[in-house]
Parts: C-alpha cells; structure tokens; sequence
C-alpha cells in the first residue's frame, strides 16, 4: 500500500498537482516545490498572500545541500539535537519556485524525519511544499477528520495513510543566518 500511494501521489506531482498527505508534524497540502505554478496553487488553495513564505521539506542531507547556497555546520548541529521536527530558515536557496521565496531570499526547509515523507521526496527527486492543510488564518487540523472540505476537494489526491492518527504538532522554526545569528520563530 505504501508504494502505490507513493506512485499515485508522484504522478499527481509531476502533473504539477496538489497532494493532501501526512507529513511528520501536521497533514500537509504539498506540490513540487520547483513549479511555480503548483506553489500558485496552494497560496490560492489556502488563500493566502504569497509574501507568506512556505515550508519545503527535503529527503536528506544532499538535497539539502542542493537547494541552499550555504548550510552551516550549525544547522546540522540543530537538527541532530533537536528532540522535534524542526524547520531551519536559510539565506539564498537555489533551484526553487521564485514564489516559494521570501522577500528576504531566504526559504523554510525541513529535512523530513518520516519515512513516507523520505520515500515520497527521495523517490520524486525534489523537494516538496509541505504547508498546514487549513485555510489561512484558520486552526491547523489536529487530524485528518479535521481537514475543511475545501482543502480536500482543492487538492488533486488526498494520500490514504495514517488518516486515523492524531497529527497536531507543528514543526519548531528557527531562522540561521549565514553570519551566524539564530532567531526562534517558533518553539
């Protein structure tokens, strides 16, 4: 079950298409994240501003090191001791939708801790917009029974795992500056 719902949901991301899908902190509204117009979707789909940066998850350490100019050795130092899921915000990605970067050159990226999540984006090659399944402004969904009606039908294929687990914890934000400055955004 678990190839074949990574195939469906690949097949749907090379289209340019939206996927609704478990990730390892919320259930996520996901597109290539190297197609503008997918990431176009999703602002709209969510309804909101594309000056509010995304997150992009990534399969591992390689890709990466493919998609931001520079990765300190700070930020493997803070995904290795970190105790949850965390997202590190980088100065100068590379190879990204211009409309997945913020106004500041910088992009929220999260090396993926879930298995589905490593296979789906080590398997599609690229990385992958993982963006709470809500409408902005609105809560995020504690699980998938949760998920507003309009998310579902605005996505091309809702992925069909996990759907019975509670998924309401939201990864920790910290922004890492190239000249070393650390920000939490959020814990």
């Amino acid at each position: 079950m678990l190839t074949e719902e990574i195939n469906n949901a690949i097949s749907v991301l090379e289209k340019g298409g939206l996927i609704l899908y478990p990730t390892d902190t919320v259930w996520g509204i996901g597109c290539d994240a190297t197609n503008e117009t997918a990431v176009q979707k999703v602002y709209d789909l969510k309804q909101r501003q594309d000056s509010k940066a995304l997150i992009c998850l990534v399969a591992n350490d390689p890709m990466l090191e493919k998609h931001v100019a520079k990765v300190l050795d700070m930020a493997y130092d803070i995904m290795d001791l970190s105790t949850k899921p965390t997202t590190i915000i980088y100065d100068r990605p590379k190879g990204i939708a211009k409309n997945l970067i913020a106004t500041d050159n910088t992009l929220a990226i999260r090396v993926a801790s879930d298995k589905f999540c490593q296979y789906l984006i080590g398997r599609f090659k690229k990385p992958i917009v993982s963006t709470s399944a809500n409408i902005s402004g609105q809560p995020a969904p504690k699980n998938f029974s949760e998920i507003n009606d309009l998310i579902i039908k605005g996505v091309d294929y809702v992925v069909n795992l996990q759907q019975d687990q509670k998924k309401n914890t939201p990864s920790a934000i910290i922004k890492l500056g190239n000249d070393g400055t650390v920000k939490i955004i959020r814990q």
